[in-house]
């Protein structure tokens, strides 16, 4: 049975429809974007073990370090294996993990949370996150960024659908919410791991030589991209991680996740903290409100990104990006509408900086490899989640402690995102298409038509 899921028994057949592709990579990304929902457990599992928000907030940490480790180290693995056994992997440490971190609740085992939700959860989410990039982008050559738009939303998304669910589960099952923690984690492992092997068993891969019809590469991308390869040329992610490309985008991807996800992660005490009369309810509103732009972001401009190209794209979020902290930071306390519209803009470009880092990728280093070099460049975000939110807190303690309150806590800080924006946008200028490729001896063929030039 398990030889189902090898690479060659997941190829599809003459007319096959690639529209079926986006559905299967949903159901993996809506499911493991259930980490960004991982909030509405805190005050019950500090309840539970009597500990404090900092001991939990460590299970979140551990879960995005080990998905950028994961993704980093298992990239090669998924584009040799094939998305299918890729999504089948993600879906049972993601489904390991919820059962694990059940058991440790269950038994007042803080480790096993670590362990479980943490370590194993988080390999789950790199290899999952990872698994249907490089069969979307193969599939859909033409539109790439609205490709991996489609299914990079479901992660932003999936805190969405995850936010009410675990609420209404943790009121549903116990007497107080510290009470219904197991059966609410056993329930999410269950249902997450039904959808994604669900996934799994309908994914596709393109044979060999597949282009949509009526459709040739183009000779050059569009912005500063170099020019489209066909699947048989191409680089390798050794020789992608070796080139001065690679790493510029890596200071692009750290810059603009630092950025966004120190405010993600302090959204409701900030929006309270410049506006005295927000309340907690308000403030949770205001946080799906940034959820959602977050989500839309992701293919919004990923799509966007196909007629602009991926480097002007760039230049939006990061300088466009560094403008709105500068707004915020002189001018964000005159209006809570200001504020928040300003807010869901530059969370919409954190989430497009997501979604179109995969097409930017392809665009420089070709389609054989790019599952695999994008694995390795999301270990930048597993920097910016440490750096983000650590730049916001630590800053936010020390004006408290020097008796500052309210907007004062977070104005230095918006300053240093500019900065940051700044650097990300000054790589994003150094970018250059690579020289021009030799053949891939370890790629697919491409065509066996040979009127077709190399581009």
């Amino acid at each position: 049975m398990l030889a189902f899921l090898d690479r060659d028994k997941s190829v599809a057949p003459p007319g096959y429809s690639r529209w079926f592709i986006p559905p299967a990579a949903l159901a993996v990304h809506l499911s493991i974007g259930q980490v960004y929902a991982f909030s509405v457990f805190k005050t019950p599992l500090v309840e539970r073990f009597d500990t404090t928000l900092t001991a939990i907030g460590v299970v979140f940490s551990i879960s995005i370090v080990m998905l950028g480790l994961s993704a980093a180290f298992g990239g090669k693995w998924v584009e040799r294996n094939g998305p299918r056994k890729a999504m089948f992997v993600s879906g049972l440490f993601w489904g390991t993990g919820f059962l694990v971190g059940a058991l440790g609740v269950a038994t007042g085992q803080l480790w096993l949370l670590y362990l479980g939700y943490g370590f194993l959860g988080g390999i789950g989410l790199g290899i999952g996150y990872i698994s249907p990039v490089s069969t979307l982008i193969k599939w859909f050559p033409d539109r790439p960024g609205m490709a991996t738009g489609m299914a990079i939303m479901g992660f932003g998304g999936g805190a969405l659908i995850a936010s009410p669910l675990s609420a209404a589960l943790l009121e549903r099952f116990g007497d107080t919410p510290a009470d219904a923690i197991v059966p609410a984690f056993l329930i999410l492992g269950a249902v997450y791991l039904t959808a994604m092997m669900l996934g799994a068993m309908t994914v596709k891969v393109p044979p060999p030589g597949w282009r949509p019809d009526g459709w040739e590469p183009p000779a050059d991308s569009a912005g500063a991209a170099p020019a489209a390869e066909p699947a048989s040329e191409g680089v390798s992610v050794e020789k992608a991680f070796r080139t001065r490309q690679f790493w510029l985008l890596w200071i692009v991807l750290f810059c603009n996740v630092t950025a966004g996800i120190g405010i993600l992660e302090q959204a409701a005490p900030m929006v309270q903290d410049f506006f005295g009369g927000v309340g907690p309810a308000e403030a949770a509103g205001y946080v799906g409100f940034l959820s959602l732009c977050n989500m839309i972001g992701r293919f919004v401009w990923s799509s966007t990104s196909d007629l602009l190209g991926r480097k002007r794209t760039y230049i939006g979020y990061l300088g466009i990006g560094g403008l709105l902290y500068l707004l915020i930071a002189v001018a964000g306390t005159n209006s809570v509408v200001f504020f928040v519209a300003v807010t869901g803009v530059i969370l919409s470009f954190y989430g497009g900086g997501f979604a179109t880092i995969p097409a930017y990728l392809k665009d420089l280093f070709g389609s054989f490899n790019v599952g695999a070099i994008h694995g390795r460049l999301l270990t930048a975000w597993s920097c910016a989640g440490i750096a983000g939110p650590l730049i916001v807190n630590v800053i936010a303690d020390q004006q408290l402690a020097a008796g500052r309150s309210g907007a004062d806590l977070y104005t230095f800080s918006l300053y240093l995102m500019v900065g940051v924006m700044a650097v990300g946008f000054a790589a994003n200028a150094l970018v250059r298409p690579l020289p021009k490729a030799e053949p891939n001896p370890e790629a697919e063929p491409a065509t066996t038509d040979p009127s077709r030039e190399r581009v």
